[in-house]
């Protein structure tokens, strides 16, 4: 009898002491391996913030840190629609966000009740810079070309974004705009909802130039059917000929970032559960390959210390739409 109880008091200790798989939604939870998490997108397919989520989904399960991880778009509103289904999600600790700069400045447009403050950080993945682009047949040959055309007739050149007012698409050319000499109210800005949907127009010559995410259109710059006429950075991109707008004579240096929050209320146990997913999926070859096929710089800061990165980015986009004489 001594030594069966002392065989099942051993038995119960090796399972409390083999961690569980993440995500079973219990405050015991403690594990290596994310499984069920949903990742929000709130925007649509093939926009920035969507190809960043379905690129960690990837790479998560590429290398083994999660399984049947769900990826699906909420959009609407500059992607306040979707910040605030994750506010009212409060205490789901399956549930994520992927955001970024737009979602900063949509907040202020839209005058969206739920705000950045409502959410739990978990950690900033990737910065890159904008592209200005036209397609093939565009009479723009160069950047050039296009700010000769732009000067003459700021109203009768409209440009295209994959973001709402305030975002990193519509804050790029604005400030093209001013460093060029022109009133960013005489700027005729196109907003779309996410690089997906303004790729058909400035293929299609809707707009006469479009400003997004390098990573969205590499297969399409790659193809020929997009033309790249300058880089928002401080530096070229390798594998594109295109200058800074800086080369270009513009004193402006604009970069974009993405990242991840959770909703309000999940226990410390599910954050740092997910802090430690996302720390471990930066570490991870898979990750920085992602990061070299994108041509995203890795910018990774967790939990705390992007919450502080936040509340700055807060600060400064209502300072630089206040001065654009936009907010």
């Amino acid at each position: 009898m001594v030594r069966k109880l002392v065989a099942a008091a051993a038995g119960l200790a090796a399972v409390l002491l083999v961690p569980p798989l993440v995500g079973s939604g219990g405050d015991a939870d403690v594990g290596e391996r994310v499984r069920g998490l949903r990742v929000l997108v709130p925007n649509s397919p093939g926009g920035g913030y969507d190809v960043t989520a379905r690129t960690a989904a990837k790479a998560m399960e590429d290398a083994g840190l999660a399984s049947a991880v769900e990826v699906f778009n909420l959009p609407g509103a500059g992607g306040t629609v979707g910040l605030g289904r994750l506010v009212n999600e409060r205490g789901n600790g399956k549930l994520v966000m992927s955001m970024g700069l737009g979602v900063v400045g949509s907040v202020y447009t839209n005058k969206s009740p739920s705000s950045l403050a409502d959410t739990t950080p978990i950690a900033k993945l990737i910065e890159e810079p904008d592209i200005v682009v036209v397609g093939k047949d565009s009479p723009y040959r160069d950047i050039a070309g296009l700010l000769t055309a732009w000067k003459a007739d700021p109203g009768g050149v409209p440009v295209g974004g994959g973001s709402s007012p305030g975002g990193p698409d519509h804050l790029a050319p604005m400030l093209m705009a001013k460093a060029a000499g022109l009133a960013p109210r005489s700027v005729n800005y196109v907003p779309f909802d996410g690089g997906g949907e303004l790729l058909a127009s400035v293929l299609g010559g809707k707009v006469a130039f479009g400003v997004s995410g390098v990573g969205e259109y590499r297969d399409q710059i790659q193809a020929g059917e997009l033309r790249v006429l300058a880089v928002t950075g401080p530096e070229r991109i390798a594998g594109i000929d295109a200058p800074t707008l800086r080369e270009a004579g513009l004193d402006v240096s604009f970069t974009n970032w993405r990242g991840i929050v959770a909703p309000p209320g999940i226990s410390d146990t599910d954050r740092e559960r997910l802090i430690a997913a996302f720390a471990r999926l930066h570490s991870s070859p898979q990750w920085r390959d992602a990061l070299a096929r994108n041509g995203w710089t890795d910018a990774f800061q967790a939990g705390p210390g992007f919450g502080e990165f936040l509340a700055g980015e807060n600060r400064r986009v209502a300072e630089v739409l206040k001065e654009l004489g936009l907010a």
